[in-house]
């Protein structure tokens, strides 16, 4: 079993998001203990820029044009990236809301590895998955939550979760599952944390 754990904060230690599924994965190894964890950091994998080169060589293979030494580099790496979804039984997200929506590294990891024929068929009229895999978790947290006393309207907080499962089932995820903890700002944040970090132990059991 091997599960592809997506780390989408900059904060390390300090991350709600991280320290959430952390507590997750503890709990899913005591499930199954063979579990392999590949850990998928945004911040720490030094993506390449989705520009010409990468463009570049996107659209020559399409044309089945050969690449030059930049476009191949920057296709090899953004094909090696890919790969570890291909490989992968489950995903594992943390989602930190920035702006009522994502964090731009995670933005750029799925524009980089969302490509026909890696995660995704297209045959000039209906699009495919191209990935089997039976479940991911998507742990979404939030400094506020949309309430009345939040002052935030629509489609505010939708934003954030609609995008990320619509991503998901896209490419090839069969079930998506997503707990969302809020109030991580406010004199209720340590409380919340520790129902989400219980709430989170307990999804692991059927995962």
């Amino acid at each position: 079993m091997r599960l592809l754990n997506i780390v989408s904060s900059p904060r390390g230690a300090d991350s709600v998001s991280i320290s959430i599924v952390n507590a997750f994965l503890d709990a899913y190894h005591r499930t199954c203990a063979s579990v392999e964890v590949d850990t998928l950091n945004v911040w720490e994998e030094n993506l390449p820029d989705f520009d010409s080169e990468a463009i570049g060589a996107k659209y020559k293979g399409v044309s089945k044009v050969p690449l030059n030494s930049a476009e191949l580099s920057v296709w090899n790496r953004i094909q090696s990236l890919a790969r570890r979804f291909q490989e992968t039984d489950r995903i594992v997200l943390g989602v930190p809301m920035w702006n009522f929506s994502y964090p731009y590294k995670l933005k750029q990891l799925i524009d980089l590895i969302s490509q026909r024929n890696m995660l995704f068929t297209f045959n000039g009229q209906a699009y495919g998955p191209m990935l089997k895999i039976p479940r991911a978790l998507v742990i979404y947290v939030r400094g506020q939550s949309r309430n009345a006393g939040a002052g935030i309207g629509s489609p505010g907080f939708e934003h954030q979760t609609d995008y990320i499962d619509f991503w998901l089932r896209f490419i090839g995820v069969d079930e998506v599952k997503s707990l969302t903890v809020e109030h991580t700002w406010d004199a209720e944040s340590q409380e919340t944390v520790e129902q989400g970090k219980a709430q989170a132990c307990a999804m692991a059991v059927d995962f």
